[in-house]
């Protein structure tokens, strides 16, 4: 075999060598690039809701996300005011925590999760709530924050999927209710004998309107 022949064949083999190792590097950083964009993308809201009442002020509203294999999973951020509360209205803010364990299809786009059930906690973004016992009171003298307020509930949901030549800016309309009770009002029940459950329960209504 002529030298030229054997230059021309190793000179090949580098080539080759080259375009390997280039190759698997743009593999590795498209995929990188692929967790990063899919990271971020998850980020994105994937419904809102308005709520009204449920301890966390008159009118509620803010965005979340679903996930869990069957978007059996929320959460939600909401923001909320409380009207003419004492000598101005006041606002709240709440992270709430959702399962939805069932999800039964009735037909014609209607869907129905006869349970629906979590936690969330409120407070209210106002100077005259604490978290802390201020000093002008006796220790001891109240045991719990007026401030934060960490709440359970129970509900069911009620879903029509719009048709897909109707959708514009949503999917998909659930309407929930709720029935709430918040850490001071269970400790109430349970050391109150002569309260009511419409003393320490709470209805509050919703609609949930899904992008994703």
């Amino acid at each position: 075999m002529k030298w030229y022949t054997i230059k021309k064949i190793f000179f090949l083999g580098i080539f080759l060598l080259q375009l390997s190792f280039t190759a698997n590097a743009e593999t590795k950083y498209d995929k990188k690039i692929d967790r990063y964009k899919n990271n971020w993308q998850k980020l994105i809201p994937t419904h809102t809701k308005l709520q009204f009442a449920g301890s966390m002020g008159l009118l509620s509203t803010g965005i979340g996300w679903d996930y869990g294999k069957h978007n059996q999973w929320e959460t939600d951020v909401l923001f909320g005011f409380i009207p003419h509360y004492s000598d101005r209205a006041k606002a709240t803010f709440t992270v709430k925590q959702n399962y939805m364990p069932w999800n039964i299809n009735l037909g014609k786009n209607f869907s129905m999760e006869p349970l629906a059930c979590g936690i969330y906690i409120n407070t209210v973004l106002d100077g005259d709530f604490w978290v802390k016992e201020p000093d002008r009171y006796p220790q001891g003298y109240y045991n719990f924050s007026t401030k934060i307020r960490s709440n359970i509930f129970v509900g069911q949901r009620f879903t029509y999927n719009l048709p897909a030549n109707k959708r514009y800016l949503t999917k998909a309309v659930t309407f929930f209710y709720e029935i709430s009770s918040s850490d001071v009002y269970i400790i109430s029940a349970f050391s109150n004998s002569y309260l009511k459950p419409e003393d320490y329960l709470h209805l509050s209504l919703g609609i949930k309107l899904q992008i994703l």
